[in-house]
């Protein structure tokens, strides 16, 4: 793309713009000074999630499902676009690798037209049940390809193939972020992850639900620091592509934050416990080696004070909807 002299704003997509982490990310660009195209079609993003950007000038937002081509002009893009729990992205296991897929080849086109700098959000699922831990960004994981998680894990292989091989190809600039279990305002009520399963069974007084026996570890990074780092691997120079991995390198028990949920919340809920499903990781637990040195980046939230935030967007989610559900099995 010829280097626009007249404007110094970047003009930035954001695929996946009404979600959790989108919506945050479109925030913080705003902040910047950015004008924010705003992508999403909805399905698991919400417009309560950026009710409060409709009316801002720099702000606009279109109805769009990235399986389709998307023509647009822009200097930047974001592409966050993909339902990312299993209880969403099991409802259309075609559709969900299409999402990662076609919508990786139709956001990667548009940026070899207008020759934009893009932004691939990965997921720590390309390790599947890793063998090794913590996981390197060296590893090439151990994912089941014909699971029922598979749409999802795969698709995202799938989708940073396309990216690299775009790179290489095309020499495009690509940089992308592997993205741990991430928590905080805006989380989907019922997506069934155990973050807001177990804030909203709690501050409903429902049992807070375990699959197996509660010891399988989880990493959790914050929203706010999350976002940080997809800014900061955004800002490098073009020999830094990635894949990096991006999350909380600290380790807790799925059993430990259930007891910390219920500590923070004053909850009587108890625990119960049920079968683990299929392909769950036992571990996971991001090496951030790499996002330190090539970013100057680790997370700053501790969970404590994190969960607290976002235990507070919760009781204030309830308080307007008491009709919201938890996923509980």
């Amino acid at each position: 793309m010829t280097q626009r002299h007249y404007n110094p704003t970047q003009r930035i997509l954001v695929t996946g713009g009404a979600g959790f982490l989108g919506s945050h990310l479109c925030d913080r660009l705003l902040a910047q000074g950015h004008d924010v195209l705003c992508v999403d079609n909805f399905f698991t993003g919400t417009k309560r999630n950026i009710a409060h950007l409709l009316d801002h000038p720099r702000f606009e937002l279109t109805r769009h499902d990235v399986t389709f081509p998307l023509y647009v002009e822009v200097d930047q893009i974001y592409n966050l676009a993909c339902p990312a729990s299993p209880i969403h992205y099991q409802h259309d296991p075609v559709q969900t690798t299409k999402t990662s897929v076609h919508g990786a080849i139709n956001m990667l086109g548009l940026a070899k037209r207008l020759r934009a700098r893009i932004f691939q959000a990965s997921t720590s699922e390309v390790y599947g049940d890793p063998a090794i831990h913590p996981q390197v960004e060296s590893y090439w994981g151990n994912v089941n390809p014909i699971g029922i998680r598979s749409c999802y894990d795969e698709g995202k292989r799938c989708a940073e193939t396309l990216f690299f091989d775009y790179h290489r190809q095309h020499r495009l600039q690509i940089k992308v972020a592997r993205i741990f279990n991430t928590y905080g305002p805006r989380m989907h009520p019922n997506d069934g992850r155990v973050v807001s399963n177990f804030i909203v069974q709690a501050l409903q007084g429902q049992a807070i639900t375990l699959y197996g026996d509660g010891q399988q570890t989880r990493s959790f990074c914050y929203a706010d620091d999350l976002i940080e780092g997809f800014l900061r691997l955004m800002a490098t120079g073009p020999e830094v592509t990635g894949p990096i991995n991006l999350g909380n390198p600290g380790e807790f028990t799925i059993r430990q934050l259930a007891e910390l949920v219920i500590e923070l919340t004053g909850s009587a809920s108890k625990l119960v416990f049920k079968p683990l499903p299929a392909d769950d990781p036992l571990q996971r637990q991001p090496d951030i080696t790499l996002a330190r040195d090539k970013l100057g980046w680790e997370p700053t939230v501790p969970l404590r004070e994190g969960l607290l935030q976002t235990i507070a967007y919760f009781d204030q989610l309830l308080s307007a909807d008491p009709a919201i559900p938890s996923v509980s099995g």
